[in-house]
């Protein structure tokens, strides 16, 4: 059974204003006029076969082209869970062996919502029939003055410029983060989590603190990525410094503000 509700979504960054007061016509303050009128997007199914989950906000939905990649990319997901769920079901039939429904939900969230930027975020559990299911992230950045979506690293001049600026605070981060759930991090340089990983093979996240800059940033870390599946997943907030915005691309500094 396929459900399609309008519910809107809580934003990440409840502090954050839904305008920016001034904005010029094309900004954020249009958009949000839009948003208001705009409806959320929830869409859920649940057979013997499969659950599935896939919600952005109406922040999202009020931009168009945003909201036509979005409902593509939760078709595709979609379709490929119940291929994999058919497959792996006729399978388990022909061993004699029970089968467990698969599963994919995902819900994108408003985490900033600037001039130039709608940042989304999202966090999707999967489950195709192992011992357990899995967590990963997901991030993007709808860019108005160009009318196209974005990776966060690509307002950066390279990856290695985004990671040396911020890998002494990310990686602290990752101790603090360990620490706070009583595990000492690994040192060791033959353990397979002794390293601290570098921070742009994980998921970045920018938020606003006053709805019109860029003046915050959460890296998520999946399980198994610095630890074991027992130690879950990490959201490591960094500064965004002055370090880190001179490694930003001219055409974006003007996006950003940094925090010392």
């Amino acid at each position: 059974m396929l459900l399609l509700t309008g519910a809107a979504l809580l934003s990440s960054c409840a502090d954050e204003p839904a305008a920016v007061p001034g904005a010029p016509p094309g900004t954020a303050a249009d958009a949000d006029a839009d948003a208001k009128t705009a409806v959320a997007s929830n869409v859920k199914e649940s057979t013997d076969l499969v659950e599935f989950a896939y919600a952005y906000p109406r922040e999202a939905a009020a931009i168009s082209a945003l909201a036509a990649w979005l409902d593509n990319d939760r078709t595709t997901r979609r379709d490929a869970l119940i291929a994999a769920a058919r497959r792996d079901k006729a399978a388990a039939e022909k061993a004699g062996f029970p089968y467990r429904p698969h599963s994919h939900l995902q819900s994108w969230q408003r985490v900033s919502n600037t001039p130039r930027f709608l940042s989304l975020s999202a966090e999707i559990q999967t489950y195709s029939g192992g011992a357990h299911g899995m967590t990963s992230f997901a991030t993007l950045l709808w860019d108005r003055n160009q009318a196209k979506q974005r990776q966060p690293l690509d307002l950066f001049t390279s990856g290695d410029a985004f990671d040396a600026a911020i890998r002494a605070a990310f990686c602290a981060g990752i101790k603090r983060a360990k620490a706070a759930k009583g595990i000492v991090a690994e040192e060791a340089p033959d353990s397979p989590f002794g390293k601290c990983p570098p921070a742009s093979a994980q998921t970045v996240w920018f938020g606003s603190s006053d709805g019109r800059y860029l003046d915050r940033m959460t890296i998520a870390i999946a399980p198994y990525e610095i630890g074991p599946f027992a130690e879950g997943s990490y959201k490591i907030n960094v500064p965004v410094t002055g370090a880190l915005v001179g490694a930003v691309k001219d055409e974006f500094k003007r996006d950003f503000l940094p925090v010392n």
